[in-house]
């Protein structure tokens, strides 16, 4: 899949990933600003710093903000090209074929991966590379601010996410097989509605069959991405606890100062979206790879002229 993504959009890539580069950049620098702001007005007390620090930080957030709106632009751009690709690729080959070949297995393979699939390709497409960059590059950046900082409340956060590792993956295999599935059955849904000379007793009754095997499948699916939900929500709460014990714990002893715990707390929330979203970015990665990989399957028996319900 990533060299069907870069040959169709390599150049669009490498440019909406230096502007993921500069989005990132500007996304750590508040942390510093919060606790500057803080030590600036509880330890300092001098009014003028404290404006002028707002003052900058506001800047930092509408740069951020508005280089992301372009990254997020030019990424829909680059996924909706990438459908038009694949929708006028799969309806080009099934054009081509001559018309004793074109079958309602045929004819329903195509409605699909004209209509449907090529939507969630073209949407991964245009964030594959971007949004790895910046969620990484949050990440490594927070990460790296905190172990500068204070390298102990750094450990603890790490810590944090380390269950995390465990059982998304083995979550997400368990998705993409659901996922396999419900596409395959689909596809049989598509052509029982274009088969004629069928018994409509049989016909009703096999795609009421295929309609609770996907509702399953669906509900499957839920289950199991409510449930990683429920584990990612939990180990970040448990871990913002954590920090608030630790950090007080290191005021009190003087250690620290309470700005660097305030920054831990707001970084500890900063890394929540990115990481959140670098899962999901996972999850759309293996359920992509297993589409695209059922979409060239059914072009290749396009190709041959075969059956495209046997891929």
């Amino acid at each position: 899949m990533f060299g069907f993504l870069w040959r169709v959009s390599g150049r669009h890539q490498v440019t909406i990933a230096m502007l993921a580069t500069v989005v990132f950049v500007f996304n750590t620098a508040p942390l510093e600003m919060q606790r500057r702001i803080l030590n600036a007005a509880t330890l300092d007390r001098d009014t003028g710093l404290v404006v002028l620090l707002a003052a900058a930080y506001a800047c930092i957030v509408l740069v951020e903000g508005l280089f992301k709106l372009l990254m997020n632009i030019y990424g829909g751009w680059i996924g909706e090209n990438t459908v038009r690709v694949l929708r006028l690729s799969a309806n080009a080959l099934v054009d081509v074929m001559p018309l004793e070949r074109q079958s309602a297995s045929v004819r329903g393979v195509e409605v699909a991966m004209v209509l449907a699939e090529p939507e969630a390709i073209g949407g991964f497409v245009g964030i594959a590379i971007c949004e790895l960059v910046l969620q990484v590059g949050i990440l490594l950046s927070v990460f790296g601010y905190m172990f500068f900082v204070q390298p102990m409340l750094a450990l603890v956060c790490l810590a944090i996410f380390s269950p995390q590792l465990v059982f998304v993956p083995l979550m997400q295999c368990a998705i993409n097989r659901r996922v396999q599935s419900r596409i395959s059955v689909l596809r049989h849904v598509s052509t029982a509605v274009l088969q004629a000379g069928t018994d409509a007793a049989e016909k009703a009754w096999r795609q009421k069959a295929r309609f609770a095997e996907v509702f399953e499948l669906n509900l499957g699916v839920i289950k199991l991405r409510f449930t990683m939900k429920f584990l990612m929500n939990l180990t970040h709460n448990l871990g913002r606890v954590i920090v608030l014990g630790v950090g007080g714990w290191f005021v009190v002893r003087g250690r620290t100062d309470i700005g660097t715990v305030v920054a831990f707390v707001s970084g500890l929330g900063n890394v929540r979206e990115p990481w959140a979203d670098l899962v999901n970015w996972y999850q759309d990665t293996m359920l992509t790879s297993a589409k695209y990989r059922m979409f060239v399957a059914a072009m290749q028996r396009f190709a041959s002229q075969e059956d495209p319900l046997a891929a």
